[in-house]
Order: structure tokens, then C-alpha cells, then sequence
């Protein structure tokens, strides 16, 4: 019993504590989206600041613990097969490349914001819909404790969009603040308060076309959710048909799983039964050697595992980040 306890107290650490959080990127606009990525200041960086996500297609980037940021997805962009320069229509970063280089998203864009825990705390994330929008998004934890809800913008807010804030033609949605710039919009100088800046009428029709994403600064009570020791999947233009409950995912919901992109990294969890087979018993013996017993086998064979699984991925985030 207590080698049980044992190699799953390890497992539970190695996850929490080494693993970090794997953001899955998932596709299913049907057409290109290019996801961008900004860490926040002090936070360890991501593999890639930016890249191509083919319809169907899905791309695992892995986080440290502590990693704080926000991901948001660019349209139309052309970029320069030769030079790699080019922009995007919706979400450029500015950097006039494909990665952004530490740029974050012009307005409007849909984002979605992290922080993730270390040490066993909570994640913190949202939808943030205050710089604008520019398509559908939804969040969803897996593998987490707490609260984990789902949260996003399914709705086209495109087709919705009073005239006063289309921008692109069409393709994005600004802000009150973005197409008016006054503080009651921007929530700024003498309503920079939350008792201060109120809803206003711009801001109500995001919420209530996506009443659990950010729909002015100071929206925090229905839109900022937590989850301890979860990954997350981000997707792009998620069915509406298909969303039957809190816990859909888009590799759980009856439909075909996106091809997965071949860049990028992902880990998988061993199930849950599985621990019972690992019988802890060799710690527990008193005895100098080990039983001959295939139970005391077992156990050391998984805890070698587990331990060359930590130091594997350890190296990875250290792979991962630097190149």
C-alpha cells in the first residue's frame, strides 16, 4: 500500500511540478489561422511566438510552471514564401513575420489570457473580448482540479457588430475603447475604478453574446476562471452543434480528431487504473534485497520509469524553449 502511495505521490509531482501546462491549438475554422503567442514580462518563453494552423490541424506547445501570457489566432495574413516577410489582415503582431518576436496583437483580436500556477497552485485564465474581436474561441481545461470550466466566444460577433466598430471590412470587431478612445470606454482617469466604469451598451452586446468572456476591464466576476494541473485546449471557430456539454472536447465529442501538426509537443497521462497495478511492497519488506515476488518487480520497474520520464521531459522543456 505504501509504495502505491509512494509512486503516485511522485507521478502527481512530476505532473504539477516539472510537466508545466501543453496548450493544444486546435483548427477548425475552415480556413488557414495563425496563431500568435506573448509571454509576459519575467515569464519563461514558449517554443514559438507564431505560426500556421491549417484547417483540421492542431499544434501541442508545452509551458513551464509560472508561464503567464496570451495566445489570440491572425486571419487573411500573406506572408512571403522567399523572404518570409508579410502581414495579416486581422491580429497582425507587427513584426512582419510569422513568429512575433515578443509583439503582441493589434486590435481587434479575441485572446486568450494564462497564468499558470507553480507549486501546486491555481492557473488563472479567460477569454478576453476588451481589445476587441476577430473570431470564435473557446478554452477548455483537462486533467485539472477546481473549478475548470469552459469559457469563450462561440458566437460570430462579426455579423453583429454595430457599424461604428466593424473594422477590416468586416473580419474584426473593435472595442468601444478601440473605436472611441474615451475613458468611460477605456475605463481610464476618473473611471479607472471598478465602482467607476461601468457596462456600457457597446460592452453589453459582447457579453451578451459571450456571457462568460471579458467583456470590459473591469468584468471579472463571470469571466475569470481556475484550474489547478490542467492542460488546455484552445480552439478556433468550435462547432455549436457539437458543443453538448461543459466537458465537450474537440477530440472527445463523436467527431474525427484534427491531424496533428508535427511541430510542437505533447505528453499523455497514464490512466487513472493503472496505479493499481503499480504494488508498492518493496519499500515496505525490511528486508536487504528485494522478494522475488513479481510485485516488488513492478515497483521498481515504474519508479525507474517514472524517474526517466521526469528527467525526459525536463529535457524537452529545456529543448522546447531554447530552440
Amino acid at each position: 500500500m505504501f509504495c502505491t502511495l509512494y509512486i503516485t505521490l511522485i507521478f502527481v509531482l512530476m505532473i504539477q511540478g516539472s510537466l508545466g501546462t501543453t496548450f493544444q491549438l486546435v483548427n477548425r475554422c475552415d480556413y488557414t489561422v495563425w496563431p500568435g503567442t506573448l509571454s509576459n514580462s519575467g515569464s519563461p518563453g514558449l517554443a514559438t511566438t507564431g505560426f500556421e494552423l491549417q484547417p483540421g490541424f492542431t499544434r501541442s506547445i508545452p509551458a513551464e510552471p509560472g508561464w503567464s501570457g496570451r495566445f489570440w489566432g491572425r486571419t487573411g495574413c500573406s506572408f512571403d514564401p522567399s523572404t518570409g516577410r508579410g502581414s495579416c489582415a486581422t491580429g497582425d503582431c507587427g513584426s512582419g513575420q510569422m513568429e512575433c518576436n515578443g509583439s503582441g496583437a493589434a486590435p481587434p483580436a479575441t485572446l486568450a489570457e494564462f497564468t499558470v500556477g507553480s507549486s501546486g497552485s491555481q492557473d488563472f485564465y479567460d477569454v478576453s473580448l476588451v481589445d476587441g474581436y476577430n473570431l470564435p474561441m473557446i478554452v477548455e481545461a483537462s486533467g485539472g482540479t477546481g473549478g475548470c470550466g469552459p469559457t469563450g466566444c462561440v458566437a460570430d460577433l462579426n455579423r453583429m457588430c454595430p457599424e461604428e466598430l466593424r473594422a477590416g471590412g468586416g473580419q474584426g470587431c473593435k472595442s468601444a475603447c478601440g473605436a472611441f478612445g474615451t475613458p468611460e470606454y477605456c475605463c481610464s482617469g476618473e473611471f479607472g475604478s471598478p465602482d467607476k466604469c461601468r457596462p456600457t451598451a457597446y460592452s453589453s452586446i459582447f457579453k451578451n453574446a459571450c456571457p462568460k468572456s471579458y467583456s470590459y476591464a473591469y468584468d471579472d466576476p463571470t469571466s475569470t476562471f481556475t484550474c489547478s494541473g490542467a492542460d488546455y485546449t484552445i480552439t478556433f471557430c468550435p462547432s455549436l452543434t457539437s458543443k453538448k456539454s461543459s466537458s465537450w472536447s474537440p477530440t472527445t465529442n463523436g467527431q474525427p480528431a484534427p491531424a496533428v501538426a508535427t511541430a510542437g509537443g505533447s505528453h499523455s497521462h497514464p490512466a487513472e487504473d493503472s496505479l493499481a497495478t503499480w504494488l508498492p511492497t518493496f519499500v515496505t519488506g525490511g528486508s536487504a534485497h528485494l522478494s522475488p515476488n513479481p510485485n516488488h518487480i513492478i515497483c521498481v520497474a515504474m519508479t525507474i520509469i517514472l524517474f526517466a520520464f521526469l528527467l525526459l521531459q525536463n529535457s524537452y522543456f529545456s529543448l522546447a524553449n531554447c530552440c
